[in-house]
């Protein structure tokens, strides 16, 4: 490959989506200056252990660092897969890790089954539980089931400390199917996992029950889990924590999720008052509505991008700033550009504004699986 083709950014933000969409369309990428006006300028240590597990899963893969980590060109190599571990930084959730394999798993040689360690559940990424109720039926969608697909949590690990750990086994597919998604129908019911490690039981209990007092107002179909870990399978800090699901007849699922401040951090949080917190962040989310809740938004339209030369369509909620990039990075990786068309609320009846997003696929077939 020349360097016509390679692709250059500047700066920190989106190394995630970067990574994910060079590894696919197999386009090499150099990033420059990554947080060179800081007096701690580079790489941070969980962005050097997401690039060490991309290492992990491809084969081939061309990785160089400048001495300061400002600098960083990525070749991607074919990805591989296979069985795995690795040990995430505790810095972040386990779910900034595992919401890029959800992106690439599909598409490895051979199936994936990866180990990962660290923080299960914390403020800022995607809780492993969320991911587990909303992300795996998204796949099941685009035609990527079985029953290898699975994400299993061992032990749950809180912040600061971690010392949680879940396993993640995708199938590989040749193909993806295209969909049309763009009724997400009236809700049906809501589940959910109230978790408590390393502190009294009755903490889950306690959240269980503020947030019913809120949700039973709407719907009487509640279902929510306490999930108590006890010795080593509680991981190394402790915490609480509340994951809310709600489900539509026509198998939308939205979710909503709140954690307790890490240990000697920020003020102490009553479990009543998170359990509150959190069925009415579930409540904001079904007004924002779509077929996708607001997590999963990219990895929808990244496996819309990759599917059959067909039309695919996906009604979502307000978009992300998140999605929003990725859409940008898409269209520089894979030259594809979506049709947006809005839908107000008084076509749709109900919550907040709501986007149709359509493309057709880029016909992207899947070279490295192996065929038996």
């Amino acid at each position: 490959a020349g360097e016509a083709q390679c692709l250059s950014f500047t700066g920190c933000n989106f190394l995630r989506q970067r990574l994910v969409l060079a590894t696919l369309s197999g386009r090499p990428l150099k990033i420059r200056k990554i947080r060179a006006k800081e007096e701690d300028p580079g790489l941070r240590d969980f962005e050097a252990s997401f690039i060490r597990l991309i290492d992990k899963v491809t084969n081939g893969s061309r990785i160089e660092i400048n001495q300061t980590g400002t600098t960083l060109y990525y070749q991607p190599g074919l990805l591989y897969g296979g069985s795995l571990e690795h040990d995430c930084s505790p810095s972040r959730g386990i779910g900034y890790y595992l919401e890029s394999l959800l992106c690439l798993a599909p598409f490895m040689k051979h199936p994936l089954k990866i180990v990962l360690r660290g923080v299960t559940n914390d403020q800022v990424d995607p809780s492993v539980d969320v991911l587990k109720a909303t992300a795996l039926p998204l796949l099941k969608k685009f035609g990527i089931d079985g029953e290898s697909l699975e994400i299993k949590i061992n032990r749950r690990g809180m912040p600061p400390k971690g010392g949680g750990e879940i396993l993640f086994a995708c199938p590989v597919r040749k193909v993806l199917q295209p969909v049309q998604f763009t009724d997400p129908g009236k809700i049906k019911r809501i589940r959910g996992t109230a978790y408590s490690v390393r502190v009294s039981p009755q903490m889950a209990n306690r959240m269980v029950e503020s947030a019913r007092g809120i949700l039973n107002k709407f719907l009487p179909d509640i279902y929510i889990y306490t999930d108590h870990m006890k010795g080593i399978s509680s991981g190394k800090s402790p915490g609480f924590g509340m994951c809310l699901t709600a489900e539509t007849i026509n198998g939308t699922i939205l979710s909503a999720e709140l954690a307790s401040n890490p240990q000697g951090q920020g003020p102490a949080v009553l479990p009543e008052e998170l359990g509150q917190s959190c069925a009415k962040l579930l409540l904001e989310e079904v007004y924002r509505g779509g077929c996708v809740d607001s997590t999963n938004q990219s990895l929808a339209l990244l496996l819309m991008t990759l599917g059959q030369r067909d039309v695919s369509k996906v009604l979502l909620g307000p978009l992300s700033p998140y999605t929003i990039e990725f859409l940008r990075h898409l269209r520089s990786f894979f030259q594809i550009m979506f049709k947006i068309e809005t839908k107000t609320a008084e076509e749709e009846h109900m919550g907040g504004e709501k986007v149709l997003m359509t493309c057709v696929g880029i016909g992207f077939s899947n070279l490295s699986k192996t065929i038996r």
